[in-house]
């Protein structure tokens, strides 16, 4: 079966796991820059990175909502993203489960700091540490962890 674990965001990230060869391959979220220059996601990027590429497959997305201190602009443009996320599975036809943050980390006790997601991936994927080699690879630890916990919670 192949997990498809998704990090939602602009620096969010989705990773696809092979339960079978235990194979990973993880990708940045496809963005690009509207007209007014402001980064939003490639939904025609994201639909093809979502495409399926074997029958026996799902999803799990990490279910999110707004954050306190967020503007109500960053708020939509975020919610945009997340919805055009959710569209894109359902497109493809893939089933698809929604796990909080919360969850998901509790299952590797995890916090809610990022760069321990990161030093986990990198233990966990040791084949793949160049991939989350930097500070700023946290989205692709965190889509790769959320498939890991799809095969080892979900996948039943």
């Amino acid at each position: 079966m192949i997990i498809v674990g998704v990090d939602p965001g602009f620096s969010g990230a989705i990773a696809h796991y092979c339960t079978r060869t235990k194979d990973l391959d993880v990708q940045d979220m496809p963005t690009i820059l509207n007209n007014r220059g402001k980064i939003e996601i490639d939904i025609h990027s994201l639909l093809h990175m979502l495409e399926p590429e074997a029958k026996d497959r799902m999803a799990v997305l990490e279910q999110v909502a707004s954050r306190p201190g967020q503007s109500s602009v960053a708020t939509f443009r975020f919610g945009m993203g997340y919805g055009a996320l959710i569209a894109c599975v359902a497109a493809n036809k893939t089933p698809m489960h929604l796990v909080t943050p919360s969850k998901w980390k509790k299952h590797f006790n995890l916090s809610s700091d990022k760069d321990t997601s990161r030093q986990l991936a990198i233990q966990r994927f040791p084949d793949h540490y160049e991939r989350f080699a930097r500070k700023k690879d946290d989205g692709r630890a965190e889509a790769s962890l959320i498939a890991l916990y799809g095969a080892e919670v979900l996948n039943k």
